[in-house]
């Protein structure tokens, strides 16, 4: 909205500076950051008048029973903040911008229907599997059609891997759809098993999303994406507005999800913040450095399926408890040991990440 005022920096120089697109990031994280600060209280408020608390699993660890009751679905927060901030920040006519926030809202519509039954309903169990996984595949076909019609070039239609500059795999249409399904729904899936600790989806996510902004901002700028050999994206400099604002809104959620949580982030959030992780990685076409980036949440899902997987062929577990935060829990970490250990694991990989936009 604010990039119309460029429009006038004839009359008024300083107005020029909302052109830039550095410019306008920073500001989108503080918007987002101040929003959720705000509006945060309130928030948590509301949640507690409608007993939106969260229904604690009593075969999980013993010491997570004091956080019965504890307000959920607080990612509704951080949703609105992130889409408050972008339409503030972005460019309307980007046709990326409205692909994020449609991803963005549609997982996050069900992630709240699925809060909402378990809170409200009481049912533990939410929406059915089978359920949430049409809905997600259907938000993820529809995104990756709409992306790969956008492709101006053979160059936003390959699959790219890291650290090998030679390496680039043309995709059609249907290899396109599949990397783009794999990618969103397996980040948004990933992304909702990690949150299960204070603190321990939200700041991962904002690590990453600040790695994605720079290899997005590298990709939209013709001769910064020339000189690292990244393929040139088009437009796709407004979507570090947007993966800025997302990381202004979860810090800004952090600040009352840290330990002890006043509230958690839900379904709502989770589903919602990995879907759009896995969205930005497809537009700069960098769905192996999400990989790596996001390897805590790559492990954290791992973790699960192979916990599963196992016990039902052999009736034994391979961990102490899934998903794996919980199996360090088990061996006596407190839970601040293990969130905070997590973060630093996900600091060294979104620097690795990081890496392969020189290291090829």
């Amino acid at each position: 909205m604010f990039l119309w005022l460029a429009h006038f920096s004839n009359w008024l120089t300083g107005l020029n500076i909302f052109q830039y697109t550095t410019f306008r990031a920073v500001m989108a994280a503080l918007t987002a950051l101040a929003f959720s600060l705000m509006f945060g209280p309130w928030t948590i408020r509301r949640l507690t008048a409608l007993k939106c608390g969260q229904a604690v699993r009593t075969d999980g660890p013993q010491t997570h029973l004091v956080k019965n009751g504890t307000p959920t679905m607080g990612g509704s927060l951080i949703l609105t903040a992130i889409t408050v901030s972008t339409l503030l920040w972005g460019n309307w006519a980007n046709p990326y911008i409205w692909i994020l926030l449609g991803v963005l809202l549609a997982t996050g519509a069900l992630g709240f229907y699925d809060d909402w039954r378990k809170v409200v309903y009481k049912d533990p169990n939410g929406v059915s599997a089978k359920f949430k996984m049409v809905w997600q595949s259907s938000v993820a076909i529809i995104a990756g059609l709409a992306l790969f019609y956008l492709a101006t070039n053979s160059a936003n239609n390959i699959l790219i891997v890291p650290f090998f500059k030679q390496v680039a795999l043309p995709l059609g249409v249907v290899g396109f759809l599949v990397l783009s399904y794999l990618t969103i729904v397996g980040t948004s899936n990933a992304v909702n098993l990690t949150d299960g600790l204070d603190g321990l989806a939200a700041f991962p996510v904002v690590l990453v999303a600040a790695g994605l902004a720079i290899f997005a901002y590298a990709s939209g700028h013709s001769q910064f994406a020339q000189y690292l050999q990244l393929p040139y994206v088009a437009g796709a400099n407004e979507v570090v507005i947007f993966c800025t604002a997302m990381c202004g809104a979860c810090l800004g959620f952090l600040w009352f999800n840290a330990y002890p949580a006043q509230v958690f982030m839900g379904d709502v959030g989770a589903l919602a913040l990995g879907a759009a992780l896995g969205t930005v990685a497809v537009i700069i076409r960098q769905e192996f450095v999400l990989v790596i980036m996001g390897g805590l949440f790559v492990v954290e899902a791992i973790s699960v399926m192979l916990q599963v997987g196992w016990y039902k062929r052999t009736k034994k577990r391979i961990f102490l408890m899934a998903p794996i935060h919980h199996h360090y829990e088990q061996k006596g970490w407190k839970e601040t040991q293990v969130v905070v250990r997590f973060w630093i694991i996900t600091i060294v990989l979104v620097l690795i990440g990081l890496s392969t936009l020189k290291i090829r």
